[in-house]
């Protein structure tokens, strides 16, 4: 086992400590060995110099012959051209001053009265990003209060417009960059026809964020919303945050939109630094390389000790997973590469899965993220005030949280089971543009240090068709149950549409619709042989 002064030893040597910028990162309690770190440097400068050409405009998409240019969104002077730095410049421009019109009143739903609620459609990056943010940075002082439509489930959307207060004092902004995501594209149609049956004009109160021309655009343009955002097709779902996808929503809540992309764009300078040993990213990317055997063997569980950073996890998930989650590499080879990631938050995961963590399947590491203030900018004062409430003798709730911290990485480690810790000065518009930032720079080196393309997702774009696929079936069983009199049997309806394969897509369908009361089940004693017909 190793010694506490060889632990400390370790620490000192690779904690990587960045004051002017409120930041550290501890990879002593990854298990690498002495020299790792030299041994992978040709491959890490590799990756370092592929994310120049990132940066500077090569295609990075070959699939889609797009760039990918999310690295420009918070350092316009990046773009490869003036066209896209002009782009950038002004719709963060029109960003901020939408967002004043809103708060000071011009941009007022009806005489008299004011937005003061604000419903975001979306689904993916286009509402994770968001909804991080809003964890995050949200407090009581927030200008708009924000619900989310992220899903294409009914009774979802049912619940949130139930807790929205007055839709005739709410502002719906539409995210999709296609503008034919069905999952939005849905919750656009049902927010409308909700804001219309409480006498809310779509064009007082809808604004789009969509790529020019797209459905999305041309819908927004017809019904004359109030404003139109672009997004960019060399711009990311996952990737979005610091687009107008991510911006506009954070503006108008009234957070410090300028501080978070300034947090980006500082940290984006920290891991260009070609000195390994000296960057952030390419620290955090060797060690999940070390971690997983550059095969992606251990799983990543992201535990931040802090309430506000509880959703960062569900916005790794997606970051992460999507971008590395690859049946092939750039060579055409079936690598089935990706990290699975997970996460709670600390002190909460001291009741959930620790134990495993500690002495179940070592098939993971841990990455602890230790926010060092206890008040968070955003927080104001109460009856109690809990930062300086002691709970003991010379202990505040606080202390019990750092104890908690820095107690399950010693009972990891002590199992050995691996650790990173990054730690930020407070959770902040700066610090989580910077971690934002951190995240999205390290999932591109390991995508270069494993070869495969982080910016495609064909898995995804293979779902999508899946589902369209069933809704197909679904059409041709609901005409033969309008054509056909008396009940059918689910093998009687497949015959009848000539696709015996979907028997089991049938059934399912079927069994959903009757549930709804779209069709009529009866017949049969088992839950084969019942019988379906027409409403």
């Amino acid at each position: 086992m190793t010694s506490a002064g060889q632990l400390w030893n370790k620490f000192k040597q690779y904690y990587l400590h960045i004051p002017e910028r409120g930041f550290g990162l501890d990879i002593s309690r990854i298990n690498f060995p002495e020299g790792f770190l030299s041994s992978m440097n040709d491959r890490a400068q590799r990756a370092l110099t592929a994310m120049e050409g990132l940066e500077a405009g090569h295609i990075a998409n070959p699939d889609e012959k797009r760039m990918v240019g999310h690295y420009w969104l918070r350092n316009s002077k990046l773009a490869p051209d003036a066209d896209i730095k002009n782009s950038i410049d002004s719709t963060l421009v029109a960003i901020k001053k939408f967002a004043e019109e809103v708060h000071n009143g011009s941009l007022a739903p009806a005489k008299g009265s004011s937005f003061a609620y604000l419903l975001v459609v979306g689904i993916g990056g286009s509402a994770l990003g968001p909804q991080f943010v809003t964890q995050a940075l949200g407090s009581s002082r927030d200008k708009l209060q924000i619900f989310f439509f992220d899903n294409t489930d009914p009774d979802g959307m049912q619940q949130v417009l139930s807790k929205i207060p007055d839709l005739k004092r709410t502002l719906c902004v539409v995210i999709s960059k296609s503008g034919g995501t069905k999952e939005t594209r849905n919750g656009q149609l049902i927010a409308k026809a909700a804001f219309e049956a409480a006498g809310a004009s779509v064009s007082k109160h809808f604004v789009a964020v969509t790529g020019e021309g797209s459905e999305l655009d041309h819908t927004a343009k017809k019904e004359g919303w109030l404003a139109r955002f672009p997004m960019w097709d060399w711009v990311g779902g996952r990737t979005s945050e610091m687009s107008a996808v991510g911006l506009l929503p954070a503006a108008l809540q009234g957070f410090d939109i300028t501080s978070m992309l300034r947090g980006a764009a500082d940290m984006d300078q920290l891991t260009r630094n070609k000195e390994v040993s000296k960057n952030p990213a390419a620290l955090l990317a060797l060690m999940w390389y070390h971690a997983g055997a550059g095969r992606g063997l251990k799983d990543m569980v992201i535990l931040p000790y802090k309430d506000r950073l509880e959703l960062f996890s569900r916005y790794l998930q997606q970051l992460v997973m999507e971008s590395l989650g690859k049946e092939k590499d750039l060579a055409g080879e079936v690598v089935n590469q990706g990290i699975a990631v997970y996460g709670n938050k600390g002190s909460t995961d001291q009741h959930a899965y620790v134990q495993q963590l500690r002495e179940g399947l070592n098939n993971f590491f841990a990455v602890f993220i230790e926010v060092l203030k206890d008040r968070s900018p955003q927080t104001t004062g109460s009856v109690t005030n809990a930062y300086t409430y002691n709970v003991e003798p010379g202990v505040n709730s606080g202390d019990y949280l750092g104890g908690f911290y820095l107690g399950t990485r010693s009972a990891l480690f002590e199992n050995k089971r691996e650790s990173v810790s990054i730690t930020v000065d407070e959770v902040s518009a700066y610090s989580v543009g910077q971690l934002i930032a951190l995240f999205e720079r390290a999932v591109g080196l390991y995508a270069s240090l494993i070869n495969i393309n982080a910016y495609h997702q064909p898995g995804v774009e293979a779902g999508k068709k899946a589902a369209a696929l069933v809704l197909q079936v679904q059409a041709k069983v609901l005409a033969v149950l309008q054509r056909e009199k008396g009940p059918l049997t689910v093998e009687a309806i497949a015959e009848a549409i000539g696709d015996q394969d979907s028997s089991e897509t049938i059934f399912k369908i079927l069994r959903r619709l009757a549930a709804n009361g779209r069709v009529k089940e009866g017949g049969g004693q088992g839950v084969f042989d019942v019988a379906y017909s027409a409403v």
